[in-house]
């Protein structure tokens, strides 16, 4: 009987032993999985703070993009009126140029006859 609770022995510390070792790798893990969980929250704040920014920084570009294109509208209004000045001066130009000239002109140069 005493090989018998010499091998009994010999499993006991064997079982002991495994599951100690079970013991400890559980522990590990256990630690990692803390670890892990403590950088999802890190990076769960990280992204609401970014999700927050990207909304901003979309807020300001649509409020930046409307200003532009209020811009581009009032040069390209602003453009067209002036090219109708410019051809209103050139119009103006002109006929004050054919008036003048024909202001200089003596009346029998005009085409009007004088009678003596």
């Amino acid at each position: 009987m005493t090989q018998q609770g010499a091998a009994l022995q010999n499993y006991n510390n064997e079982l002991v032993k495994c599951i100690e070792e079970l013991c400890a790798k559980r522990d590990e893990l256990n630690q990692q999985i803390l670890q892990e969980e403590e950088e999802k929250v890190k990076l769960q704040n990280d992204i609401r703070i970014l999700t927050d920014k990207l909304a901003r920084v979309n807020q300001s570009l649509a409020k930046k993009m409307a200003s532009r294109n209020e811009f581009d509208k009032t040069i390209a209004e602003t453009e067209t009126a002036y090219m109708k000045i410019l051809e209103s001066s050139q119009t103006l130009l002109n006929v004050l140029k054919r008036e003048t000239g024909n202001l200089s002109k003596t009346p029998d140069q005009r085409g009007n006859i004088t009678h003596t």
